[in-house]
């Protein structure tokens, strides 16, 4: 099973808002082109391979090829789209987000133990 599972509709979106009801939602949205953002999601990569054993689901937007998802997620969650950024969700809402380099694999690790 893949864990960095992509979004790539409006509905899987939405789905992903749903599951957080039931366990803690890890959203990242992703700049292919972006050294900033590569350099995050190593450190989310880090993170979930450190962490692998959690019931945190993990969700990856990529912005250049599902924009449509990304603008959702900024106007369903309220908050300013920035690239890359993380966005964590619990009961359907998003109860932390951090973008460019205050994503560490550390961080991480630290919000979602709360």
């Amino acid at each position: 099973m893949k864990i960095l599972m992509p979004l790539v509709d409006v509905q899987s979106l939405d789905a992903a808002i749903a599951e957080s009801l039931e366990r803690p939602v890890l959203l990242f949205k992703h700049s292919r082109y972006c050294g900033v953002s590569c350099e995050a999601l190593d450190e989310l990569t880090s993170h979930i391979e450190a962490r692998a054993h959690t019931a945190v689901a993990y969700k990856m937007i990529t912005v250049q090829t599902h924009r449509p998802v990304s603008d959702a997620a900024a106007q369903r969650l309220g908050i300013r789209h920035e690239t890359p950024q993380a966005i964590l969700l619990r009961d359907g809402k998003a109860v932390w987000n951090a973008s460019h380099f205050r994503i560490t694999a550390g961080k991480l690790t630290e919000v979602l133990a709360k």
